[in-house]
C-alpha cells in the first residue's frame, strides 16, 4: 500500500517486533557479556526474562507472517540469485557489471535474515535448557534434566550463538549507518520509503507493493 510519494515498507507491526527483538538482544549480550568483563551485578533474571520475551516475540512474528502469507518476501527466487550471483561474477572478473535491482529484500538481505534466524533459534533452544537448570518463578530447577556431556554441549553452543550475534549486529548497524542504506533504517522507524527510493532500488515485478 502506498501513499502519496510515499511505499510502505514494513508494516507497525514487523516495526515493533524488530525493535523488541533488538532490545531483548541487547539486553542479553549485556547481561552475559558485563560479568566476564568484570562488572558485577545480578544479571541471571535480566537476562532470562529478556529471553523469554524474545522467544515469545520470535513466535508471534513466525505466526504473524505464515497468516499474512508473506514468507515469500525473504526467499530467494532462482530468477533474483542467478541475477546477483552474476552480478557479483561480473565484479570478481572485471567484466561491466550491470545493476541488478531486487525486490522488497536484496539476496544478502534474505541471506542475513536466514543467518540471524538460526543464531537466534539456536540460542533459544539452548537457552530454554539451561533455564531449566536454575529455579524460576515458573519452575524449580532440574539439574539432571540433561547429562553433564550435553550441558557443556549446550554451553558451547549457546556461547557460540553470542559470538556470532555481536558480529552480526556489528554489520547490521556499519550497513544500516551507510548513506545510501539510511533510507532502510528510516524505513524502520517511520515505515516507509520515498516513491524515488522504490523505483530507484527495487524491482517492482520482485516487489508489488499492492500484496504487501
Amino acid at each position: 500500500m502506498s501513499e502519496s510519494g510515499r511505499v510502505v515498507r514494513h508494516k507497525l507491526s514487523h516495526r515493533v517486533f524488530h525493535w523488541i527483538t533488538a532490545v531483548c538482544v541487547l539486553v542479553l549480550l549485556t547481561t552475559s557479556l558485563l560479568p566476564i568483563l568484570g562488572i558485577k551485578f545480578n544479571w541471571l533474571m535480566p537476562h532470562w526474562i529478556a529471553g523469554l520475551v524474545l522467544i515469545a516475540a520470535v513466535l508471534w512474528h513466525i505466526v504473524a507472517i505464515v497468516a499474512a502469507r508473506s514468507l515469500g518476501y525473504m526467499w530467494a527466487g532462482v530468477r533474483e540469485s542467478m541475477a546477483s550471483a552474476s552480478f557479483v561474477l561480473a565484479i570478481v572478473t572485471g567484466k561491466s557489471a550491470h545493476s541488478v535491482k531486487p525486490g522488497k529484500y536484496s539476496l544478502a538481505q534474505k541471506i542475513f535474515h536466514l543467518a540471524a534466524s538460526v543464531v537466534v533459534l539456536v540460542a533459544a533452544a539452548t537457552g530454554i535448557i539451561m533455564m531449566i537448570g536454575i529455579d524460576t518463578p515458573f519452575w524449580d530447577r532440574d539439574p539432571y534434566f540433561v547429562t553433564e556431556q550435553t550441558r557443556g554441549i549446550v554451553f558451547v553452543a549457546h556461547g557460540m550463538a553470542t559470538l556470532i550475534s555481536i558480529t552480526m549486529i556489528i554489520v547490521h548497524v556499519y550497513f544500516a549507518l551507510r548513506p545510501e542504506k539510511r533510507y532502510f533504517l528510516r524505513s524502520m522507524i517511520s515505515g516507509w520509503i520515498t516513491r524515488r527510493e522504490y523505483e530507484d532500488n527495487h524491482d517492482p515485478k520482485l516487489w508489488n507493493e499492492d500484496k504487501q
